[in-house]
């Protein structure tokens, strides 16, 4: 008969990383009814009764999970099930699958999924010939890497009535020939003139496509994270039935913060609709209490928001800033209302001008409503003013880091350095900044922009390489490097502060639930440029595993 005192589970042998800043390392771990029992070294092994399942960590590293504090897991699954073009940037590879799939789905009314690189075209703008050579019956929607773009073929413009006399929308760009004419290139806001044509998925598919994410994401070690946009983005399906779906059949395994998606195209009238919808999502493990308002576009289409213009290809100041999607006057009025009610605000703020826009709209909230726990987090960061940095500290707003795209590659060298000019380029991604100047740091991977790896973001962060970086890379702004630990922290304690979380999760403490991932080794003990050789071995969500690899 087991001890009443003894432990469901122990996890011993370790090291144990506890980002716990009163005890940061340990050997051994217990776990009782879902939560931390104990955290020590050998006299933990005092708590192994008959009925404790115990695990050798062998020198193996145990974690917190991680958090992920800005992704689209539903959008991630579905494509991953559609015509998928992510890991690849071939041009004469996407071309195949597309027909590969066309072919192999010749009752489908559209030709849907994505991924793409811009990188892998001229421009970054692939046009709607390449795609009608090989589908020119039925229409074609594929949105790029980024989700602010969309390649479409020319059934897909006129089942839209895009043409030469069609005028851009307020919020993007339809790209064009010298005579006017649409390439087959859409921009932001013009995506969505075809994208709202695309027929949803069932609610089975959506569920489906969840629960693969998830599982996807917890083969990462991801125990919890912040999903993006609730609501529809483009022709991306509204994620909450799907999780209503999960959490009626016990399938949600994480814990979820869901981000309501603000229509740039409304104004205040719907807060009231969106404070209806907290109390109405809201059950278990997923909660709807944040609010996602893009401010802007992306640097490599020249929509991100710029407080000076881009530079044209010959280095000369252009006529374009970008896009502030929301007008900074309205998004200070409505930050402001939100935030008195309670809500988070999720910024996504990737130019200078974007930025300063989000960080001014939390200091008017702070000077109308006071200091209110709402944890507003600014995400991607790509470009920020150096007079922003300190202010992060100041208004206690948290930078939200997707750390993978700190690093030289094609669609930074090629389609973003050159247009943003000498100076301005130093500014992005200033991760060191931000932390030596006191700022709060989450970290999230935007997939399936991009990995959905921590271990990778993890080691771009320390690094400033990409892990598949060919030799000779330089490093991409050296002194915006930060430690293993702290990358370590944004990715659990940082992303569980901004979850509302931190009181139950994103370390390893007495009294926390017993949210651990174990990795193969112990990236602390060998050198940064191995960090992402790691891999994740088991995930625990509450003491219960949710995945174990083949040789766990």
């Amino acid at each position: 008969m087991s001890h009443p005192q003894a432990a469901d589970l122990v996890l011993t042998g370790g090291p144990v990383h506890t980002v716990d800043p009163a005890r940061s390392r340990a050997t051994a771990v217990a776990v009782r009814g879902g939560r931390i029992a104990a955290v020590g070294h050998d006299e933990v092994h005092e708590l192994i009764g008959p009925s404790t399942e115990v695990v050798d960590l062998a020198g193996k590293l145990l974690l917190p999970g991680f958090q992920d504090a800005h992704v689209h897991p539903q959008g991630a699954g579905l494509e991953l099930g559609l015509c998928h073009l992510g890991d690849t940037v071939d041009p004469a590879e996407y071309l195949r699958r597309i027909k590969a799939y066309a072919d192999e789905h010749p009752d489908v009314e559209w030709i849907t999924g994505g991924g793409w690189s811009m990188e892998a075209f001229p421009g970054g703008t692939p046009t709607a010939a390449l795609l009608d050579a090989i589908v020119p019956d039925r229409p074609v929607f594929l949105p790029n890497r980024d989700h602010h773009g969309a390649w479409v073929n020319t059934r897909a413009l006129e089942r839209a009535g895009i043409d030469a006399r069609t005028p851009d929308p307020a919020d993007g760009r339809i790209e064009r020939d010298t005579d006017g004419n649409p390439t087959g290139m859409l921009q932001e806001g013009a995506a969505n003139v075809v994208g709202r044509l695309v027929p949803d998925p069932t609610l089975e598919e959506q569920t489906a496509a969840l629960l693969r994410a998830q599982a996807v994401l917890h083969s990462y070690g991801v125990t919890a994270w912040q999903d993006a946009i609730i609501g529809t983005y483009t022709n991306m399906t509204d994620p909450a039935p799907a999780y209503h779906a999960a959490l009626a059949d016990g399938l949600l395994t994480a814990r979820v913060v869901g981000a309501l998606w603000w229509d740039r195209g409304r104004g205040a009238e719907q807060i009231p609709e969106l404070a209806a919808l907290r109390k109405e999502l809201s059950r278990g493990r997923f909660q709807a209490t944040t609010v996602k308002i893009m401010q802007d576009g992306i640097a490599e289409n020249h929509t991100a928001a710029m407080l000076d213009p881009y530079l044209t290809g010959c280095g000369c100041a252009s006529d374009n800033s970008g896009i502030s999607f929301v007008e900074p006057a309205e998004l200070r009025k409505y930050v402001t209302e939100l935030d008195a009610l309670g809500f988070q605000v999720h910024f996504h703020a990737l130019g200078d001008r974007a930025v300063r826009e989000a960080l001014d709209a939390v200091e008017a909230a702070r000077a109308a409503n006071g200091w209110r726990d709402t944890r507003h987090h600014l995400a991607h960061l790509q470009v920020v003013h150096p007079d922003d940095v300190p202010r992060f500290r100041a208004l206690c707003a948290t930078a939200n880091i997707q750390a993978l795209w700190a690093a030289h590659e094609p669609q930074m060298d090629e389609l973003t350095l050159p247009f943003l000019g000498a100076e301005r380029g130093t500014w992005q991604y200033p991760f060191g900044d931000l932390l030596r100047a006191g700022a709060t740091l989450a970290a999230g991977s935007d997939w399936p922009v991009s990995s959905p790896d921590p271990l990778a973001a993890i080691h771009v962060a320390v690094n400033r390489i990409a892990p598949t970086a060919p030799d000779g890379t330089g490093v991409f702004l050296p002194e915006q490097r930060i430690d293993l630990g702290a990358a370590i922290a944004a990715y659990t304690a940082g992303s569980a502060y901004v979850n509302h979380l931190d009181d139950t999760t994103g370390s390893i403490a007495v009294g926390k639930l017993a949210d651990l991932v174990v990795l193969d080794r112990d990236p602390f003990a060998g050198p940064p440029e191995e960090i992402a050789t790691a891999r994740v071995l088991q995930t625990f969500v509450e003491g219960r595993r949710v995945y174990a690899a083949d040789d766990a």
